[in-house]
């Protein structure tokens, strides 16, 4: 665990993240902080109240980002196959393995 210090809304804070995540959780914090910045002239000065307002503001933009997205394809529909034409081919795979057993054995095939 890591260890960094962060300034956010004009305030010092220290938070806990994994090894290797430690500019990650800056370049988030500088969001937020970003997002504080962009209000601070209609939103009152409590701490509290202004990383709410943050949150809020960051929530709604992933909100409105994941309805942007495109919506990935459906899977393709399951093929369907002729019950008979597929007994046919395992038994031809089953007959091809046993003349390969066969010959592997040293013995001819059976006809």
């Amino acid at each position: 665990m890591s260890d960094v210090r962060l300034k956010v809304g004009g305030r010092f804070y220290t938070l806990a993240c994994g090894d290797g995540e430690e500019e990650r959780v800056r370049e988030l914090a500088a969001r937020v902080d970003e997002k504080i910045r962009a209000m601070e002239s209609g939103v009152p000065a409590n701490e509290a109240r202004a990383l709410l307002f943050a949150a809020i503001f960051l929530a709604d933009e992933i909100d409105e980002a994941r309805k942007a997205a495109p919506q990935p394809a459906p899977p393709p529909a399951p093929a369907s196959y002729d019950a008979d034409e597929l007994a046919a081919t395992l038994e031809r795979v089953a007959a091809a393995l046993e003349n390969a057993a066969t010959a592997l054995e040293g013995r001819a095939p059976d006809a």
